[in-house]
């Protein structure tokens, strides 16, 4: 092949070539598009996620810890294994509870006082009948403190009935009392909606219900055949709605640092109320 004929033959060729990668290189071409120039179109809008929705995502995103590790018996099994045994005569407390007293700070508002933690942020009392030997019996405190109940109204283990989480309650107290620790049952907490942060809180744990299992709870620690001491936190906390006040806690659920500060002493006052007490013969705790 000569070098003419060469430049002959790809000459097409390469025009050809070139004209199919020419559209890629060409000028954008107008559209249609009715917006401004050199403005982007807005995306589209979507609906608002609603409360319920993001209850379910958030339950989607446990399924794996529920299968492997329903209870969550693996968040304190390394802190249990190296507590030490309860000095004698020592007054061991066990706050015992989802995320509201997971993120009680303990030390700072009882610094002198042998009080362990032993809360789970979202859990159910279904959660906390399961881990009761492992964060409670095991551990022989004079005494287990027991705020539950929110996320069981809320469903965040799925559809509880009153009753359900009553048996809950009932045999946690139960199994507690049997291993002669004394039992505190507190009031589940109001809540608001006064902040945008608060409107799923309020949504998804009905007033009335609190209310009930509220009045529920107070008549079964009332029967002295059931050992219980019920602590309301609940008269402290509402306003004259009803409601959480506002102050105390910032997404109508979850207390702040004023809101932890009202329920310490409340808290305390009532523990040194029941270890204090003298068991008397016959009694099971």
């Amino acid at each position: 092949m000569t070098l003419n004929f060469a430049v002959r033959f790809l000459t097409p060729v390469a025009l050809f070539i070139c004209g199919v990668s020419a559209p890629a290189q060409q000028p954008p071409q107008p559209t249609t598009d009715s917006s401004p120039q050199g403005q982007i179109p807005a995306a589209p809008v979507h609906p608002p996620v609603t409360g319920s929705q993001r209850t379910q995502i958030w339950r989607q995103s446990r399924i794996s810890t529920y299968m492997d590790d329903f209870g969550e018996l693996a968040r304190y099994h390394a802190a249990n294994a190296t507590l030490e045994p309860a000095k004698p005569g020592e007054n061991r407390v066990v706050f015992f509870g989802d995320s509201i007293t997971d993120g009680w700070h303990l030390m700072e508002y009882f610094p002198d006082r042998p009080y362990i933690n032993r809360g789970i942020s979202g859990q159910t009392t279904s959660q906390m009948l399961v881990r009761s030997r492992e964060d409670v019996i095991d551990l022989q405190p004079k005494a287990v403190i027991i705020l539950a109940g929110t996320n069981d109204i809320a469903g965040n283990t799925g559809p509880m009935s009153l009753e359900e989480i009553e048996a809950n309650y009932t045999t946690i107290a139960e199994l507690a009392r049997l291993h002669h620790i004394k039992v505190i049952y507190c009031s589940v907490l109001p809540v608001h909606q006064y902040t945008e942060r608060a409107s799923d809180m309020f949504t998804q744990r009905p007033p009335e219900k609190i209310v009930a299992l509220n009045r529920w709870l107070r008549d079964y620690c009332s029967d002295p055949a059931h050992g219980c001491t019920y602590l309301d936190y609940f008269s402290a906390m509402i306003d004259d709605k009803g409601y959480m006040k506002k102050e105390l806690a910032d997404d109508g659920l979850h207390p702040n640092a004023a809101g932890y500060k009202v329920m310490a002493p409340l808290a305390d006052d009532a523990i040194q109320k029941v270890v204090s007490q003298k068991v008397v013969a016959g009694e099971s705790n």
